[in-house]
């Protein structure tokens, strides 16, 4: 019985999609590996020991998603997207509680542009994908080091956002975002809003991106509404023939950083870094690419009056790889990084949370094999 009520409401479903001139897609990209890494911190002591372990989302955060477009005529359209993220190696969601952690949208597009609202990235992550070491090794393989993702090129998500995207002029796209707050007498507190453009012309390609944000609760010193984040990234790249080569330079700065006590400190305590990453994908045929790139990330820290601590730190990565089409949805990569890290915590290759990084500086090297299915 309940068998035929589902099919009934599928069907249900299908005419009513039809009869509204619209369309619903199922998306997503499950990617699983096996990985080796050296220098992980041991649990309960301070002590890097090697590990093997089954891995999610080697190159793409695995995912599945839902898609919709329904013509409302004169060239308007309304739209909608759910996504999913999820670890392909448990089968657990990507976030705990949230049901469409890495996008819930709903919007309008025609020839004005395209208007969404809800929970998505903003135009950093755009950038991200098109002039760093994201679109090649994968966002969950160099969070750490972009200062743990402080230019957000590798995703960073607002609840309650708006977004608006011009049409494509002429090569020229632009994007406009902001995230309320949505604290009662206090517009200010928990605020993000963004800017970007890109242009793509033939095999050029140059973009930028700035993001802020405000702290939603007070913390002493500081105050809710205070600016808790400013970040700035350009990027361009350019096909010479069967390479592609790509560069980006990003600056972040938080505010509120506090001071740090410890000689060594964290990558995300910074209140400044500067990174630059540069890389290239070369098309040995058409179905096999060769992958290489370096990130260099220098940061800054607040210290207490009079302290010889140190006041920056350093991490260089270095990424060498190869991606095996088997068609068109399916590949297979194998990857190797090497994180390095000079006065502060070597934040690890991969997860970027500190859950497979070293408890100290140490030198981190990581193998990635996997597969990778599109659908």
């Amino acid at each position: 019985m309940n068998k035929k009520l589902i099919a009934l409401a599928l069907l249900g479903l299908g005419a009513s999609a039809a009869n509204a001139q619209g369309s619903v897609t199922i998306y997503g990209i499950v990617d699983a590996g096996v990985s080796y890494m050296s220098n992980v911190k041991k649990a309960g002591v301070n002590e890097n020991g090697s590990r093997f372990g089954v891995e999610s989302g080697g190159l793409s955060s695995s995912r599945i998603g839902f898609r919709g477009t329904e013509d409302l005529g004169g060239g308007l359209k309304a739209l909608f997207v759910l996504e999913n993220g999820f670890n392909a190696d448990s089968g657990a969601m990507g976030s705990s509680g949230v049901l469409f952690d890495r996008k819930s949208v709903v919007g309008l597009s025609g020839g004005f542009g395209t208007v969404t609202v809800g929970r998505q990235s903003d135009f950093l992550d755009d950038i991200g994908f098109k002039y760093t070491s994201a679109q090649t090794f994968g966002q969950n393989g160099q969070k750490g080091a972009h200062a743990n993702n402080i230019d957000r090129t590798s995703t960073g998500r607002n609840d309650n956002s708006v977004r608006y995207d011009t049409a494509n002029l002429g090569g020229f796209t632009g994007s406009l975002y902001y995230a309320f707050g949505e604290v009662a007498g206090q517009t200010s507190a928990g605020q993000g809003y963004g800017i970007g453009a890109n242009y793509a012309n033939g095999p050029f390609g140059i973009g930028a991106g700035y993001f802020q944000s405000k702290l939603a609760t007070s913390s002493a010193p500081y105050s809710a509404g205070d600016t808790n984040l400013k970040t700035f990234t350009i990027g361009t790249s350019y096909q010479f023939g069967p390479a592609k080569l790509y560069g980006a330079w990003s600056q972040g700065k938080r505010p509120t950083a506090a001071n740090q006590a410890g000689r060594l400190s964290a990558v995300g305590s910074a209140r400044k870094a500067n990174i630059v990453d540069l890389g290239v994908d070369y098309a040995l045929s058409q179905n096999l690419h060769l992958l290489g790139s370096v990130i260099h990330s220098r940061m800054d820290f607040n210290r207490a009056a009079g302290s010889s601590l140190p006041t920056s730190g350093k991490t260089t990565q270095f990424n060498l790889g190869v991606d095996y089409f088997l068609s068109k949805r399916t590949d297979v990569y194998a990857m190797w990084s090497n994180l390095r890290a000079k006065d502060v915590v070597n934040p690890g290759v991969l997860n970027n949370a500190g859950d497979f990084a070293p408890y100290d500086d140490s030198t981190q090297n990581v193998l990635r094999v996997g597969l990778r299915h599109k659908f």
